[in-house]
């Protein structure tokens, strides 16, 4: 029992005592010498109480950071030795799940309905050290599957934050107005009239939802062996991946698809300027980053990232600046914003450069995603050549929290 609980009986017990002493109307003397060592006793109990609660108290926030973290760190242990083969065995011969796989399993499927077999997103991620089996059981040498090639994942690179939601709508409070300075003018004068606390309240919503399909043959499945559970999860996390990077900046907002930064500029209030009328050199860019610290988005010109295709990179870097000593855009953009805050990559448009940065660790945009893959098996459309097509979906939305933390300049020629 906590020391602290003691002593809160002990006080109850002396109460007690006390008013069966105090309700005699002639107490004897042992009993008046008894109510004041119990009295005594109370006082001192008081102290000792209240110190054993501090003395608790910091023993339960140095706990609490424990138990707080303890279950995550549990989780993510579990999900690292999470099969992906037994899923696949599970769809195509309906063997049944064991170990921590059929535990995180019944995990994912407490908390939200699936169709087929959930499977938790970390379970995608290509994990340290691994590799791919160099062959089967067969005599022919079958040599490592070659999966197909993707980016890292742009939209985290760009400090867009993956938001994992279990089920409904997700709203991010952002204040847009507050509180007001003034100087009082004169003696008995005002300082200035209040301003109402507004919010804006952006929402994710699970509104759309993403397939990826995939074909296994009968031969794959009986002659790579544990090998083909690496190459499915790289390929199907590669594959998601980049659709959903282009679904952050390229969305269109209809057909299922959720709107993305550049193409739904207008809508989420980002600033957009057309550079087909600007030049393409540092200046240009470096009047963005201005606003954004005259926005108060942006502490230094170092906390801005910069997003643009390989193009635009090739022809900065074409650009002298100074021909004696060979200096280019480039080069002069490189001293100020550093070179892990720029970010080349396919999944821009040609001629596109988006801008943002994070503000008070608001991140610029949010990507949200429900549940898990919800992995479904079809082995009756491919019945005929024994093989099993499989299809993953993913519930995912895009949400702008902050437009004054993003900027895009598109058409640079």
């Amino acid at each position: 029992m906590l020391q602290s609980a003691k002593l809160q009986k002990r006080q109850s017990e002396i109460r007690q005592e006390l008013a069966t002493l105090a309700g005699k109307d002639n107490p004897t003397d042992d009993e008046t010498r008894s109510m004041a060592d119990l009295d005594k006793e109370y006082g001192q109990n008081e102290q000792r109480y209240r110190a054993a609660l501090i003395g608790e108290d910091e023993t339960r926030q140095e706990a609490k950071g424990e138990l707080e973290t303890r279950s995550d760190r549990e989780y993510a242990a579990l999900v690292d030795k999470f099969e992906l083969r037994q899923v696949a065995l599970a769809l195509d011969e309906g063997a049944a799940l064991s170990g921590q796989t059929a535990e995180i399993v019944q995990e994912l499927r407490s908390q939200g309905g699936y169709r087929g077999v959930p499977v938790p997103y970390a379970a995608l991620e290509q994990r340290a050290g691994e590799t791919v089996a160099s062959g089967g059981t067969t005599p022919e040498m079958t040599r490592p599957i070659i999966e197909r090639l993707f980016p890292q994942s742009v939209a985290a690179r760009m400090g867009v934050q993956s938001v994992n939601i279990t089920q409904g709508d997700v709203v991010f409070p952002v204040a847009t107005s507050g509180a007001v300075t003034g100087w009082q003018a004169t003696e008995t004068g005002d300082v200035g009239g209040p301003s109402p606390f507004a919010v804006d309240e952006p929402a994710l919503a699970p509104d759309q939802t993403l397939g990826c399909q995939m074909v296994i043959t009968r031969k794959a499945l009986k002659q790579s062996g544990a090998g083909l559970e690496a190459a499915i999860r790289r390929d199907m996390n590669a594959a998601i991946g980049a659709e959903l990077d282009n679904a952050v900046f390229y969305g269109s907002g209809s057909a299922g698809e959720p709107l993305g930064i550049v193409t739904g500029a207008a809508t989420y209030g980002i600033t957009s300027t057309d550079g087909a009328a600007a030049a393409l050199d540092w200046a240009t860019l470096r009047a963005e980053i201005v606003e954004f610290l005259n926005g108060n988005t942006a502490n230094s010109p170092g906390s801005v990232r910069i997003g643009w295709g390989a193009d635009l990179w090739s022809a900065l870097e074409g650009l002298i600046f100074d021909a004696g000593s060979g200096v280019t855009e480039l080069d002069r953009m490189m001293k100020t914003v550093p070179a892990g805050n720029v970010v080349t990559s396919s999944q821009f448009t040609s001629g596109d450069v988006v801008m943002t940065t994070n503000a008070g660790g608001v991140a610029p945009a949010f990507v949200g995603l429900w549940g898990a893959v919800d992995m479904i098996r079809d082995p009756y459309s491919l019945a005929g050549s024994g093989a099993l097509k499989l299809t993953g979906l993913v519930t995912a939305d895009v949400q702008v929290a902050r437009a004054a933390q993003t900027r895009v300049l598109t058409n640079f020629a």
